[in-house]
């Protein structure tokens, strides 16, 4: 038989565990590669949020595993969610450079060439936000002076991080 202190352990770790995977949050890091002189941005998103979300926006058919259109379509929802300006409020265009799932994440990458001048950059991170109000979007911006962070939740839709 099995003690009732060790039963409550096994039920409070197995309800963390259901609990987890309701969790929305993503993660993207902002990197200033500059040995490239691009800024390289990629996206983290737990396969489970992804998976429901092109259920709920693409198809409902949709496998996200087993679909590379899935992931396409995933992954064009993103760019389309995220974007960066400078300090002027010029966009700084990003191009899609692909994607890839790792684990339990699918990966979303994109990246734009530094612009001349840059101190600061406006982010705005969107996806999934639209779907689930709860979502939370950090951003981890990285350059040779260190790194900067912005969370994206509730109402905020822009957040200026400086140099």
């Amino acid at each position: 038989m099995i003690p009732l202190r060790w039963l409550a352990v096994v039920m409070l770790f197995w309800l963390s565990l259901a609990g987890a995977h309701q969790q929305k949050e993503a993660v993207t890091r902002v990197l200033f590669n500059a040995r490239t002189d691009n800024i390289e941005v990629m996206h983290r998103f737990l396969l489970h949020d992804a998976e429901h979300a092109v259920k709920q926006l693409i198809d409902a058919g949709a496998d996200i595993l087993g679909s590379e259109q899935a992931r396409e379509s995933f992954s064009t929802y993103v760019y389309r969610h995220f974007s960066i300006s400078d300090q002027r409020g010029h966009e700084i265009e990003l191009t899609p450079v692909g994607h890839e799932v790792e684990g339990r994440f699918l990966w979303v990458y994109e990246e734009a060439a530094i612009p001349a001048g840059l101190t600061a950059l406006r982010i705005s991170h969107s996806a999934l936000r639209d779907l689930w109000p709860d979502q939370v979007n950090l951003v981890n911006v990285e350059r040779e002076d260190g790194v900067r962070s912005a969370t994206f939740r509730g109402g905020n839709r822009e957040v200026l991080i400086e140099f």
